[in-house]
């Protein structure tokens, strides 16, 4: 059995104070998160991509990659990359890089995307 953490590295408003951080300091949280969880044993961390307002990680290989070098064992995996508004190409290229940042350990889970929100971003609607 493997266990493992996925994230969309939301940005939601804290349910106690109301407040909602920038993309910036979830994003740097996210990478600790990364950090904390290769340090207890767990096998697997995934993040996911979005394009929406409400969630930190457009490009999920980035964030994987500023964890890669700062942990050791856990394997870094996009929890879904959107192959409908990506190019295939630059989606090889990024999880190349990563795997070589991280000695082997970066995975990629491909998906279709579910939210139509981000369509006009890529020109498809």
């Amino acid at each position: 059995m493997e266990i493992g953490i996925s994230t969309f590295v939301e940005t939601t408003p804290d349910v106690k104070t109301g407040k909602v951080i920038s993309h910036a300091e979830r994003l740097r949280e996210v990478v600790e998160e990364i950090i904390l969880a290769d340090k207890v044993g767990l096998d697997i961390f995934g993040v996911g991509e979005h394009h929406r307002e409400d969630f930190a990680a457009s490009n999920p290989a980035i964030v994987l990659a500023a964890a890669a070098p700062q942990t050791q064992r856990i394997r870094l995996t996009s929890a879904v990359t959107v192959l409908s508004s990506a190019d295939p190409v630059r989606v090889f290229q990024d999880f190349a890089s990563l795997d070589g940042i991280s000695n082997g350990r970066a995975e990629i889970m491909a998906g279709r995307g579910s939210f139509i929100e981000s369509f006009p971003l890529f020109a498809m609607i």
